[in-house]
C-alpha cells in the first residue's frame, strides 16, 4: 500500500479515471450493439451519427486507439449502408 500522501491520492483518482473510461467504453458498445440489430435504414442513419460521436470521444479521450474508433466506424458506415439497398 502507498505510504505518500500523493501516492494514495494517485490511487484514487485512478480508480475514478478507471471506472468512468469503463462506463463510456460499455455505453458506446451498447449503442454499437443496438445500431447493429437495427432493421430500419432511416433509424440506422440516425443512430449512426451519434454512435460516430462517441467512438470518436474514446479516441480523443486515449479509451481506444484512433485505429481501431477508424475501423469501427468504417465497418458501421458499412452496415448502414447496406441496409440502404
Amino acid at each position: 500500500m502507498a505510504n505518500h500522501k500523493s501516492a494514495k491520492k494517485r490511487i484514487r483518482s485512478n480508480e475514478a479515471k478507471r471506472l468512468r473510461n469503463r462506463y463510456q467504453l460499455k455505453t458506446t458498445r451498447t449503442f454499437v450493439k443496438r445500431l447493429r440489430d437495427t432493421k430500419d435504414h432511416a433509424e440506422a442513419v440516425e443512430l449512426y451519427s451519434k454512435v460516430a460521436s462517441m467512438i470518436d470521444k474514446l479516441a480523443k479521450r486515449n479509451i481506444i486507439h484512433n485505429k481501431n474508433a477508424a475501423n469501427k466506424k468504417s465497418k458501421l458506415a458499412k452496415h448502414v449502408n447496406k441496409l440502404a439497398a
